[in-house]
């Protein structure tokens, strides 16, 4: 396991899920975590379960949709621990299941501002703070990769986010920052179980899957760890699928 003590990192939509699971993981590891959530008790449940198992995190409530919500959380985070050296930018909003005709405008551009916007936001005022090196991590979706029907807003947000990585990892390799991307397949959270259309859903997207199961969020955060420690100190610029298989 990759020692990470002296190190501090930043994890956005870590109340829950995925975003809770990569947090316990920094911390695990020895770092110090900012525990960024648009909930302030989900947030401060995580931060709980960090301390009682004697790691060190802050909770910071932020609404990635806002720009001076995103900057003052960053900036708390840096006035707390003096520094940052990684970040995960996990928080999004998935959208209702309709065709392209079927959907507003207004939730279109919600959907879009929230997951791609917010994602920008994010990395706008984590980059210049990772100064000597360091690492981003965005977590996208399969969804970036390939179509999932009736789903036009996050699909297109998810590839936006898939897009800003591999910018963002050019532009920045020159000061040793690496930015990458995680796809996860369909996660057994709270989250997807409430947009899963009953048991039945979760039981074909199984079906589909060739490992024959979801991940766990503990299984897609171990990916977005290892991305942000030195043992990937030469990996930058990619989309990795955490899918189970699916996409082979």
């Amino acid at each position: 396991m990759s020692d990470m003590s002296g190190k501090v990192g930043l994890v956005t939509g870590a109340g829950s899920g995925i975003g809770r699971a990569t947090a316990l993981e920094f911390a695990q590891r020895g770092a110090s975590v900012a525990v960024l959530d648009i909930d302030e008790g989900t947030a401060a449940e995580t931060t709980e379960m960090i301390r009682k198992d004697g790691g060190e995190a802050l909770a910071v409530t932020v609404d990635i949709a806002d720009e001076r919500s995103v900057r003052a959380a960053v900036e708390r985070t840096v006035t707390a621990y003096g520094r940052l050296d990684f970040a995960v930018n996990n928080a999004g909003m998935a959208s209702h299941h309709r065709r392209l005709d079927e959907m507003t405008l207004s939730e279109f551009e919600r959907v879009v501002h929230v997951n791609l916007a917010g994602t920008f936001l994010c990395m706008k005022y984590e980059l210049p703070l990772l100064k000597g090196g360091g690492a981003i991590v965005n977590i996208a979706s399969n969804g970036g990769l390939y179509a999932i029907p009736t789903a036009p807003a996050y699909v297109a947000a998810k590839h936006g986010i898939i897009g800003l990585t591999k910018v963002a990892a050019v532009d920045y390799a020159p000061g040793d920052i690496r930015v990458n991307a995680v796809c996860p397949g369909p996660t057994r959270t709270a989250g997807f179980e409430k947009v899963a259309a009953g048991p039945d859903m979760i039981t074909r997207q199984e079906a589909i899957t060739p490992l024959g199961r979801l991940a766990t969020p503990e299984e897609v955060a171990a990916a977005a760890v290892w991305l942000c420690s030195d043992a990937a100190s030469y990996v930058t610029g990619i989309a990795l699928s955490v899918d189970g298989g699916r996409r082979a």
